[in-house]
């Protein structure tokens, strides 16, 4: 009776915080809502026996890429009229895009009452371990299975963050604001490394 309750509990909030990222006019709700649907995404996990799926969940969606969005839309500066307009204009491409969707679910949700397709007999190597937790198990199949798939997605991630680096690293000219130079600090006079400056009121002071 509790796991009935709770999940349509939580399945109700994640509809609800889903709606509510589309709703709101302020990006910034937007985002706060998203990160509610994902911690009640990573309860209905915990209910079908997949705490590794939610653990993942709050530390990589909400950890990393909500609290990333947090911090890009806040340090944006928009223009609030402007994105109202880009709304309205794109109403019915959203639209369009809504019951293209829509008829997809309609029509996958017939295909499953219709019955399912048999794709083959499993072999049962990928079957969880008895007496394991969901995340043993996960991490043996991981680990054992798909070791050389799991190291070469490593590998290249790594020379996805190299390249991002190496692309946007630019060379700044000798004295620009943000290039240190490191001798220069280490040998600099203690005596003039701190200027004491009196400026007049209501004037700055000149760098």
């Amino acid at each position: 009776m509790i796991q009935t309750i709770a999940f349509y509990l939580f399945a109700a909030l994640v509809i609800a915080s889903a709606v509510m990222v589309i709703m709101s006019r302020n990006p910034v709700h937007s985002v706060l809502w998203l990160i509610l649907a994902f911690f009640n995404a990573a309860g209905l996990m915990v209910l079908v026996g997949a705490e590794f799926i939610a653990a993942l969940m709050v530390i990589v969606y909400v950890g990393a890429v909500a609290v990333l969005f947090l911090f890009v839309v806040m340090m944006l500066d928009i223009d609030f009229a402007e994105l109202r307009a880009g709304f309205i204009k794109n109403f019915p491409l959203g639209i369009a895009i809504a019951l293209v969707l829509a008829a997809e679910l309609i029509f996958g949700i017939g295909a499953y009452q219709a019955g399912r397709i048999d794709l083959g007999v499993a072999s049962g190597a990928a079957a969880p371990i008895l007496g394991e937790s969901n995340t043993a198990s996960i991490g043996a199949v991981l680990y054992r299975d798909y070791i050389f798939l799991f190291e070469a997605a490593g590998l290249i991630l790594l020379v996805a963050m190299v390249g991002a680096i190496v692309l946007t690293h630019r060379k700044r000219p000798d004295g620009a604001r943000g290039q240190q130079d490191i001798t220069r600090q280490v040998r600099r006079n203690p005596d003039e490394a701190t200027v004491m400056k009196q400026p007049e009121v209501g004037r700055g002071v000149e760098l």
